[in-house]
């Protein structure tokens, strides 16, 4: 008997009785086939809208199930048999080619087939795994799908000396793959990569990614940071858009659960990811408004290994209802998570530990860890203070949440600080004054204090600030001993950080009062005596002489303007019937007078230029 193509010559495929049926499995996919044989054919298979004219006994001898469909049609008088689908695997067990019909039949065979060849296959395992999805349920019954999902995890667990089978792999090539390593002698060994098997499984489905996945997990061999990198290499091919931080337009519910899979299958081990990968996947989650599980999971995630983070990273995209630019508030629960590693640690001291205070242990966090995410918030607030609709009370709550944090330099701060005064010229004299008590002006460097100065956007009293200290600074530099502080500038900038002026116990004599002649005459002597472009501040030190001493000199000579002018020392060091405000971090106590009225900018300042 031998089959042929409708409409064309037949061709040379044969067959017998004994294997009929595995031949039928294999070419009725294909296409129309008639039996071209000395013997009329008795029996008609329509298999969708494909017929086959084929014989009886074979089919019969080897299927139960046709068996039954053959009873059916006679009774109906009829001779076409109808089947709605036949699978692979699954197509011997619709037809029940069972070894009790006849021993040896088609579900023993491709059982052995499957077993002997196709689990073996690393490749053929995956491309198996992906057709069983269209004939579930019975694929998952008759154990198809598990039995590649344990082949391929067994595979992707086995020591990298052992693998010697084809995978795919994009990287750079090795040393000895170019033939420039010292040691190669000619002879090509090459290095199988401990995530050799994370690509060619970003070809399944999530739902089957997944099972693999946890089995890989399970198994306990493969390396966290391996199971890292599967992930990341599984969100960057399935996501679109996703290495950019955004998620182009798709299916949003099978991106939305690709998201939520990928972060439950994260390693627990701190840094098996980037904090980069990880905020990606939060902006993904926030995009597409995902379970405040996933998001809580991945927040809490961020804020454990925070110092990783770049300013990029965290300009998370607010939502299209916010008036804002950027999520602010999610960044806000980043911080509060970084630093509560502190005091989970405190805490656990307290309940491990009867030692008494003074031995207990320090946080977990390192000094190097907080100095970093502090210069990060630093710039993150720089960038969003360019959002002309950021409120002040975002920006002031962040800063403050790293104001315990101690910064050799206020420089950042002074940068973020600059820019959202001159993004936002119209906020009140108060708000001027609160944002400007978040930074010590005694920490900004040379070149921050040479900006500072010239700076119109910065209350007057900050300007006289910068000045003074860095004129203590150049004093300590040359070896000149320390003037004192006179008594108006020992107030400004005690370092009671806020209680002096706020709380009700203090006498408000010092503030009420107006500067001596004795304190004018101490405060002229000391800031005359200023000379930036010979000191700390000058050309010595930047080689660039010319251009800062116009700048020193401007700057002496405006100093000098000031204080002939009684009037406005009283503004800068008196306060009538006012209560200041707390300062903020490592800052001098008050940078102003609490009555917004009393610090009014001068119209005749000169104008200066921007940090920014």
């Amino acid at each position: 008997m031998k089959f042929m193509k409708l409409g064309s010559k037949p061709d040379s495929f044969q067959t017998d009785g004994n294997n009929v049926s595995s031949q039928f499995i294999t070419r009725s996919i294909t296409m129309c086939r008639y039996v071209a044989s000395e013997l009329a054919t008795d029996i008609i298979l329509i298999v969708g809208d494909v017929k086959f004219y084929l014989h009886k006994f074979p089919l019969l001898s080897k299927s139960s199930r046709l068996q039954k469909l053959v009873v059916t049609t006679n009774e109906e008088n009829t001779d076409e048999v109808q089947i709605s689908d036949i699978p692979a695997r699954c197509a011997a067990e619709y037809l029940e080619m069972h070894e009790a019909i006849e021993k040896g039949n088609l579900i023993y065979k491709i059982d052995v087939f499957l077993t002997s060849s196709i689990f073996r296959s690393w490749k053929d395992s995956i491309i198996v795994l992906q057709t069983t999805k269209s004939f579930l349920p019975l694929s998952e019954d008759l154990k198809v799908v598990s039995n590649c999902i344990d082949s391929i995890a067994t595979k992707a667990c086995v020591d990298v000396s052992k693998v010697d089978w084809s995978y795919t792999y994009n990287r750079k090539k090795l040393p000895e793959e170019n033939e420039n390593d010292p040691n190669w002698n000619g002879v090509r060994n090459r290095l199988v990569p401990k995530d050799w098997w994370v690509e060619d499984l970003c070809e399944l489905e999530i739902d089957l990614y997944k099972r693999v996945l946890m089995i890989i997990k399970a198994k306990r061999i493969v390396s966290n940071d391996v199971i890292g990198a599967a992930l990341k290499a599984y969100a960057y091919r399935r996501l679109p858009g996703f290495s950019k931080g955004m998620i182009q337009s798709g299916d949003m519910i099978k991106h939305e659960s690709i998201v939520d899979t990928i972060v439950r299958l994260l390693p627990a081990e701190k840094g098996c990811v980037s904090c980069s990968f990880l905020l990606k996947l939060l902006k993904a989650s926030i995009l597409m408004d995902s379970g405040e599980m996933a998001k809580g999971e991945l927040i809490r995630r961020i804020g454990q290994q925070l110092e990783e983070a770049s300013v990029n990273d965290l300009l998370i995209r607010a939502s299209e209802e916010e008036t804002t630019m950027y999520d602010v508030s999610t960044v806000q629960k980043i911080v509060q998570e970084f630093l509560m590693q502190d005091q989970n640690a405190e805490i656990e001291s307290l309940e491990d530990s009867h030692e008494p205070q003074e031995t207990r242990k320090p946080g977990i966090l390192s000094d190097a860890s907080k100095l970093m995410v502090a210069k990060l918030i630093d710039g993150y607030l720089a960038e969003i203070s360019k959002d002309a609709n950021l409120p002040l009370s975002n920006f002031v709550d962040l800063a403050e949440m790293v104001s315990d944090i101690s910064r050799p330099a206020h420089d950042g701060l002074y940068r973020a600080i600059d820019m959202y005064l001159k993004e936002h010229p119209g906020i009140s004299k108060s708000e001027r004054k609160r944002i400007c008590k978040l930074m010590d002006c005694k920490k900004l460097s040379v070149d921050a204090c040479m900006h500072a100065v010239q700076n119109e956007r910065l209350p007057l009293r900050v300007v006289v600030q910068v000045l003074f200290f860095e004129q203590v600074r150049a004093a300590a530099s040359s070896g000149s001993s320390t003037p004192d502080l006179p008594k108006g500038i020992k107030e400004l900038n005690s370092g009671s950080h806020g209680s002096s002026r706020s709380a009700t116990t203090n006498t408000e004599e010092d503030w009420d009062a107006v500067a001596t002649a004795e304190e004018l005459k101490a405060l002229k002597g000391e800031l005359a005596s200023l000379r930036l472009a010979n000191g700390v501040g000058g050309s010595e030190r930047n080689g660039n002489g010319d251009g800062k001493s116009n700048v020193d000199k401007a700057a002496i000579s405006k100093m000098k303007g000031l204080l002939k002018s009684k009037k406005i020392f009283t503004k800068l060091w008196s306060s009538k019937g006012g209560q200041g405000e707390n300062s903020g971090s490592d800052s001098s106590d008050s940078l102003g007078s609490a009555n917004p009225e009393e610090v009014k900018s001068t119209p005749s300042r000169n104008r200066r230029h921007s940090v920014s």
